[in-house]
């Protein structure tokens, strides 16, 4: 199949590189199969072409594929949240069924300023793979998928094993993320961050799910972000917190978040901050998702 665009384009401020604008998901797939890891794809572009203003990305093709039809949307659909790869931050703050998912619809409107919202998209956030990703941690708590396609097929990863590492991810060259699936919880969930303005990224976030009765925590999920290599769960963490009054005192429990994480040292923040910062965010949020069940704050 032939591309259906090549620019040679030199910007004078990008990176010289090859431009391509697929009109079908078909076309993206055997570009990328066929360009390998030569190429990046450009959706919103928040992420990638900041990196080649900066020199840190020089990628020989750019695969555009934000004309594509059919992967822009939101569906609930028995029981699953299905978001489209070129769903924008905008998208999801204005769709009804967002509010669902309550940890979610908080990362959404706490997402830097109006236009990096309009363009930027979640699928982007993700692929991104900063330890920062505002979206990475509350997905991660209501267990998300993403499905990846090729030209080979489609594979369904948990979202928990799609990172590996800061800026890397499972997926291959010829793979294009297309989709995020996030199942409909019955308990109550929130997200908080940290961040010195709303346009910065965070120098910790925490999102938490939780079951109750009554005070009681009876299921708790915990994932964090900005404190290790890569978004993470919190596993110690929630089997502390499982079977515990809801109190002033789990702050002290919380300590053993800052065993979990392992936090670097840069512009934003020291890594001793990072950590004793941690706790404090997990604490914040499962008291905000305690209010919620209860029917008080939205």
């Amino acid at each position: 199949m032939r591309p259906s665009a090549i620019n040679y384009m030199n910007t004078h401020i990008l990176p010289s590189f090859e431009y391509y604008e697929p009109k079908s998901l078909g076309e993206a797939l055997e570009l990328l199969d066929r360009l390998g890891g030569d190429a990046k794809v450009l959706a919103g572009g928040t992420d990638l072409l900041v990196k080649m203003k900066t020199g840190a990305l020089r990628p020989k093709y750019i695969v555009n594929i934000k004309r594509i039809p059919g992967l822009r949307y939101i569906r609930l659909e028995e029981g699953v949240l299905r978001i489209g790869a070129l769903t924008t931050w905008h998208d999801l703050e204005e769709d009804p069924a967002v509010e669902r998912f309550p940890a979610l619809a908080d990362a959404v409107r706490q997402m830097g300023g109006l236009q990096i919202r309009v363009m930027g998209t979640i699928a982007g956030n993700l692929c991104n793979a900063s330890p920062a990703a505002d979206a990475a941690p509350p997905l991660l708590v209501y267990d998300a998928e993403v499905v990846l396609a090729s030209v080979k097929g489609v594979r369904t990863v948990k979202l928990e094993e799609f990172f590996v590492g800061p800026g890397k991810t499972v997926m291959q060259p010829n793979e294009l993320l297309v989709e995020v699936r996030v199942p409909v919880r019955g308990g109550s969930s929130a997200f908080v961050k940290l961040s010195r303005t709303s346009m910065d990224l965070a120098i910790a976030s925490a999102a938490v799910y939780a079951e109750f009765e009554g005070d009681v925590v009876r299921e708790a999920r915990v994932a964090l972000g900005s404190v290790a290599p890569t978004p993470m769960r919190a596993r110690k963490t929630e089997a502390v917190l499982r079977g515990r009054r809801v109190g002033e005192e789990l702050l002290e429990l919380l300590g053993v978040v800052s065993e979990e994480v392992n936090p670097i040292t840069d512009v934003r923040a020291t890594a001793w901050y990072r950590r004793e910062v941690s706790r404090v965010l997990v604490y914040d949020a499962l008291m905000k998702a305690f209010e919620r069940s209860r029917g008080g704050m939205a």
